[in-house]
């Protein structure tokens, strides 16, 4: 049901039962799965691509050109995955030629006035609250937790699982089931209430605190830390989550 005050160019792929409300403007290099909702006021410019089940809230902006001098027009997307909420002014920008796209995952929710760069790649499950700016080339994995006015630095890595308090600033990488806050931020607990909602197991959790007990509060050499955690913790998943994400960090992990 396209309102009769929306503005849809001919050429955008509409699927079936897509809600477009008044004042809504739909570009024409642009692609709205089924049973999307877009609200009021709504504005998505070309390369949006946006998957099945979303829901826009008023004043959205989705796939404007990148803030950024070096872009030359080059053709890149801004691609929203199914059962996605974008609140109220949110901003995504479209991708560069570093990645050619700016991603969002499936089931996330992004709240009013979050700013997401170019080249941004946000995983499935996230929660990005109030105010959150996310700037260029950022990657943050599955189910991590942005809370309200938190500010990302270019090229910063966000693990899966991670929890960043209200009101930091993330200028290090952040490594997977961490809590992190405090000014400059830094490792403050394993995010036990996160894990035990998406149904880890206590023994698993523990191995976590283990690890993190290890790398963050008994040892200042990072090297060091890790290869006690490779002798003393079990071969799991989570420890090769861990372990990989520390050694492949470039831009190298935040305080503890």
């Amino acid at each position: 049901m396209i309102d009769e005050l929306a503005r849809v160019h001919p050429d955008a792929k509409i699927g079936p039962g897509v809600k477009i409300g008044p004042f809504v403007s739909v570009a024409a290099d642009v692609v709205i799965g089924e049973g999307t909702e877009l609200l009021p006021n709504a504005v998505i410019m070309d390369g949006a691509r946006i998957g099945k089940h979303c829901k826009i809230f008023p004043g959205a902006v989705i796939s404007a050109i990148p803030q950024d001098l070096k872009f030359a027009g080059e053709v890149t997307t801004a691609e929203i995955g199914d059962h996605t909420t974008i609140r109220e002014c949110v901003t995504v920008n479209r991708g560069t030629a570093d990645r050619m796209k700016t991603v969002v995952g499936n089931h996330c929710l992004i709240m009013a006035y979050t700013h997401l760069g170019h080249d941004v790649a946000v995983g499935n499950h996230c929660i990005l609250a109030n105010a959150a700016s996310v700037a260029g080339h950022v990657t943050i994995h599955d189910y991590a937790i942005l809370e309200g006015v938190v500010a990302v630095q270019q090229f910063v890595t966000i693990g899966a699982h991670a929890f960043v308090a209200g009101g930091s600033l993330v200028r290090k990488d952040v490594p997977p089931f961490v809590k992190a806050a405090r000014e400059p931020l830094a490792y403050v607990g394993v995010n036990t209430v996160g894990l035990r909602r998406r149904g880890f197991h206590e023994d698993t959790i523990k191995r976590i605190e283990d690890m993190y007990r290890i790398i963050y509060v008994q040892n200042t050499n990072m090297s060091k830390a890790l290869a006690l955690v490779e002798e003393t913790v079990p071969d799991i998943d989570e420890r090769r989550a861990v372990i990989g994400f520390i050694r492949g960090s470039q831009k190298g992990v935040m305080r503890g």
